[in-house]
Protein backbone atom coordinates (compact mmCIF):
# COMPACT_ATOMS: atom_id res chain seq x y z
CA UNK A 1 0.00 0.00 0.00
CA UNK A 2 2.74 2.20 0.73
CA UNK A 3 4.33 1.97 -2.59
CA UNK A 4 1.14 2.62 -4.03
CA UNK A 5 1.04 6.34 -2.30
CA UNK A 6 4.56 7.04 -2.92
CA UNK A 7 4.01 6.21 -6.39
CA UNK A 8 1.05 8.57 -6.35
CA UNK A 9 2.39 11.12 -4.68
CA UNK A 10 5.59 10.86 -7.03
CA UNK A 11 3.39 10.93 -10.27
CA UNK A 12 1.36 14.01 -8.73
CA UNK A 13 4.61 16.34 -8.18
CA UNK A 14 5.70 15.74 -11.76
CA UNK A 15 2.46 16.57 -13.35
CA UNK A 16 2.32 19.40 -11.02
CA UNK A 17 4.88 21.06 -12.22
CA UNK A 18 4.24 20.16 -15.74
CA UNK A 19 0.33 20.82 -15.89
CA UNK A 20 0.25 23.94 -12.88
CA UNK A 21 3.70 25.30 -13.20
CA UNK A 22 4.09 25.04 -17.24
CA UNK A 23 7.46 23.05 -16.88
CA UNK A 24 8.97 21.13 -19.66
CA UNK A 25 9.47 17.39 -19.10
CA UNK A 26 13.09 18.28 -19.93
CA UNK A 27 14.03 20.08 -16.61
CA UNK A 28 11.97 18.05 -14.56
CA UNK A 29 13.54 14.85 -15.53
CA UNK A 30 17.07 16.47 -14.92
CA UNK A 31 15.73 17.70 -11.76
CA UNK A 32 14.25 14.45 -10.67
CA UNK A 33 17.22 12.22 -12.06
CA UNK A 34 19.85 15.02 -9.90
CA UNK A 35 17.50 14.67 -6.40
CA UNK A 36 17.79 10.56 -6.81
CA UNK A 37 21.48 10.45 -7.80
CA UNK A 38 21.70 13.15 -4.79
CA UNK A 39 19.65 10.46 -2.93
CA UNK A 40 22.12 7.88 -3.35
CA UNK A 41 24.91 9.54 -2.98
CA UNK A 42 23.72 10.75 0.76
CA UNK A 43 22.92 7.15 1.41
CA UNK A 44 26.41 5.31 0.50
CA UNK A 45 27.93 8.51 1.92
CA UNK A 46 26.25 7.70 5.20
CA UNK A 47 25.46 4.02 4.76
CA UNK A 48 28.43 2.71 2.83
CA UNK A 49 25.65 0.31 1.00
CA UNK A 50 22.07 0.77 -0.79
CA UNK A 51 20.84 -3.28 -0.85
CA UNK A 52 17.65 -3.23 0.57
CA UNK A 53 18.46 -6.54 2.64
CA UNK A 54 20.09 -4.29 4.78
CA UNK A 55 17.49 -2.05 5.71
CA UNK A 56 17.42 -2.19 9.20
CA UNK A 57 17.09 1.46 10.72
CA UNK A 58 15.22 4.29 10.75
CA UNK A 59 18.10 5.98 8.29
CA UNK A 60 18.17 3.68 5.93
CA UNK A 61 14.04 3.27 5.63
CA UNK A 62 14.54 6.92 4.68
CA UNK A 63 17.00 7.05 2.44
CA UNK A 64 14.90 3.81 1.00
CA UNK A 65 11.66 6.18 0.96
CA UNK A 66 12.95 9.08 -0.52
CA UNK A 67 14.44 6.80 -3.07
CA UNK A 68 11.38 5.23 -3.80
CA UNK A 69 9.79 8.83 -4.05
CA UNK A 70 12.03 10.36 -6.56
CA UNK A 71 12.39 7.41 -8.47
CA UNK A 72 8.30 7.69 -9.11
CA UNK A 73 8.65 11.37 -9.98
CA UNK A 74 11.89 10.51 -12.38
CA UNK A 75 9.60 7.78 -13.99
CA UNK A 76 6.47 9.64 -14.91
CA UNK A 77 8.90 12.59 -16.34
CA UNK A 78 11.47 10.27 -18.15
CA UNK A 79 8.29 7.93 -19.42
CA UNK A 80 6.18 11.25 -20.94
CA UNK A 81 9.30 13.11 -22.12
CA UNK A 82 10.11 10.29 -24.33
CA UNK A 83 6.74 9.38 -25.55
CA UNK A 84 5.77 12.93 -25.85
CA UNK A 85 8.13 14.99 -25.61
CA UNK A 86 10.70 13.07 -27.81
CA UNK A 87 7.61 11.96 -30.03
CA UNK A 88 8.53 8.14 -29.55
CA UNK A 89 5.30 7.00 -28.71
CA UNK A 90 3.62 5.01 -25.88
CA UNK A 91 4.51 1.50 -27.53
CA UNK A 92 8.17 2.35 -28.91
CA UNK A 93 9.33 3.83 -25.41
CA UNK A 94 7.63 0.99 -23.92
CA UNK A 95 9.27 -1.30 -25.62
CA UNK A 96 12.39 0.99 -25.35
CA UNK A 97 12.48 1.04 -21.43
CA UNK A 98 11.77 -3.34 -22.00
CA UNK A 99 14.80 -3.29 -23.80
CA UNK A 100 17.18 -1.29 -21.14
CA UNK A 101 16.19 -3.31 -18.58
CA UNK A 102 16.85 -6.59 -20.64
CA UNK A 103 20.17 -5.46 -20.85
CA UNK A 104 20.55 -4.59 -17.15
CA UNK A 105 19.14 -8.42 -16.41
CA UNK A 106 22.08 -9.56 -19.18
CA UNK A 107 24.70 -8.06 -17.45
CA UNK A 108 23.79 -9.24 -14.21
CA UNK A 109 23.34 -12.86 -15.20
CA UNK A 110 26.89 -12.62 -17.33
CA UNK A 111 28.50 -11.35 -14.16
CA UNK A 112 29.20 -7.72 -15.22
CA UNK A 113 26.85 -6.02 -12.96
CA UNK A 114 26.59 -6.20 -9.19
CA UNK A 115 23.36 -7.42 -7.71
CA UNK A 116 22.46 -3.87 -6.10
CA UNK A 117 23.30 -1.55 -9.09
CA UNK A 118 21.50 -3.95 -11.44
CA UNK A 119 18.66 -3.85 -9.24
CA UNK A 120 18.26 -0.37 -8.63
CA UNK A 121 18.63 0.45 -12.31
CA UNK A 122 15.88 -1.87 -13.00
CA UNK A 123 13.85 -0.70 -10.52
CA UNK A 124 14.49 2.73 -11.82
CA UNK A 125 13.91 1.77 -15.31
CA UNK A 126 10.30 0.17 -14.79
CA UNK A 127 8.40 3.10 -13.72
CA UNK A 128 8.83 4.79 -16.94
CA UNK A 129 8.53 1.51 -18.66
CA UNK A 130 5.38 0.83 -16.39
CA UNK A 131 4.15 5.10 -17.44
CA UNK A 132 4.40 4.07 -21.52
CA UNK A 133 2.67 0.76 -21.53
CA UNK A 134 0.14 2.30 -19.46
CA UNK A 135 -0.52 5.21 -21.49
CA UNK A 136 -0.61 3.05 -24.44
CA UNK A 137 -2.99 0.63 -23.00
CA UNK A 138 -5.64 3.81 -21.84
CA UNK A 139 -4.62 6.81 -24.01
CA UNK A 140 -6.86 7.54 -26.57
CA UNK A 141 -6.44 6.15 -29.85
CA UNK A 142 -6.06 9.96 -31.73
CA UNK A 143 -3.09 10.29 -28.85
CA UNK A 144 -1.57 6.72 -30.00
CA UNK A 145 -2.99 4.55 -27.47
CA UNK A 146 -5.42 1.84 -27.59
CA UNK A 147 -8.53 3.35 -25.68
CA UNK A 148 -8.86 0.97 -23.06
CA UNK A 149 -9.31 3.82 -20.81
CA UNK A 150 -7.65 4.25 -17.04
CA UNK A 151 -10.02 1.67 -15.37
CA UNK A 152 -9.62 -1.46 -18.01
CA UNK A 153 -6.06 -0.82 -17.99
CA UNK A 154 -5.50 -0.29 -14.12
CA UNK A 155 -7.83 -3.67 -14.15
CA UNK A 156 -5.26 -5.30 -15.87
CA UNK A 157 -2.33 -4.27 -14.21
CA UNK A 158 -3.69 -5.22 -11.62
CA UNK A 159 -4.60 -8.55 -12.20
CA UNK A 160 -1.33 -9.51 -13.69
CA UNK A 161 0.57 -8.31 -10.53
CA UNK A 162 -2.25 -10.52 -8.58
CA UNK A 163 -1.15 -13.04 -10.85
CA UNK A 164 2.66 -12.76 -10.41
CA UNK A 165 2.54 -12.74 -6.63
CA UNK A 166 0.41 -15.45 -6.45
CA UNK A 167 2.05 -17.67 -8.55
CA UNK A 168 5.15 -16.60 -6.84
CA UNK A 169 3.66 -17.29 -3.62
CA UNK A 170 2.42 -21.03 -4.56
CA UNK A 171 5.66 -21.22 -6.11
CA UNK A 172 8.53 -20.39 -4.02
CA UNK A 173 9.84 -19.07 -6.88
CA UNK A 174 12.22 -16.08 -6.19
CA UNK A 175 12.19 -16.91 -2.60
CA UNK A 176 15.59 -15.99 -0.87
CA UNK A 177 17.78 -19.03 0.50
CA UNK A 178 19.18 -17.75 3.75
CA UNK A 179 22.78 -19.13 4.10
CA UNK A 180 24.31 -20.45 7.68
Amino acid sequence: MTVVLVSVVGTLITDNFIDNLGWSFTPITLMFATALAATFAAWYAVEKTLSIHSIYTFRREAFYWLAILFTFALGASAGDELAEGLGAGYLLSGLMYAAVIGVIAGLFYAGKMNGILAFWLAYIITRPMGASFGDYLSQPTTNGGLGLGTIVTSLLFFAAIGGTVLYMTRSKDGLEVAHQ
